[in-house]
């Protein structure tokens, strides 16, 4: 499990499974996050795969989740800090990447539950699964 994660120093390639940064490319370019494409208020970010749509929004819980391309939206994340991005990965709809300030959140079952991840990373601003 490969992610790009963008911070203020650059774009860091990191295996989330192993925890730890494989490399740091301070040139590399990342898609600039999605915002507020889904129509909620309060969005800071988002990301979808097939029917399933994540958007980490400004308020407690940080997370609200659809598996239905938005027609119904569940609240998740509440142990989570404020987030800054969210992938999901394009193969695999139950496996989302969550970035809080430095420190990224991984869930394995689509959101429900999520396990953090030791690494600490510079300030984030964006995810993306590779």
């Amino acid at each position: 499990m490969k992610a790009r994660v963008r911070t203020a120093y650059g774009v860091y390639l990191v295996d989330v499974a192993a925890d730890e940064v494989l490399g740091l490319d301070a040139d590399a370019a990342m898609p600039e996050p999605e915002g507020d494409r889904i129509g909620l208020p309060g969005v800071v970010a988002s990301s979808a795969a097939g029917s399933t749509v994540v958007a980490v929004v400004s308020r407690r819980p940080p997370l609200v989740v659809s598996y239905d391309a938005g027609r119904t939206w569940q609240e998740t994340g509440g142990g989570l800090p404020e987030g800054r991005a969210v992938a999901i990965a394009a193969d695999d709809p139950d496996l989302m990447l969550f970035a809080g300030r430095n420190r990224l959140f991984v869930s394995r079952d689509g959101g429900r539950f999520w396990q953090a991840r030791t690494l600490e990373l510079p300030e984030i601003d964006a995810v993306a699964w590779i």
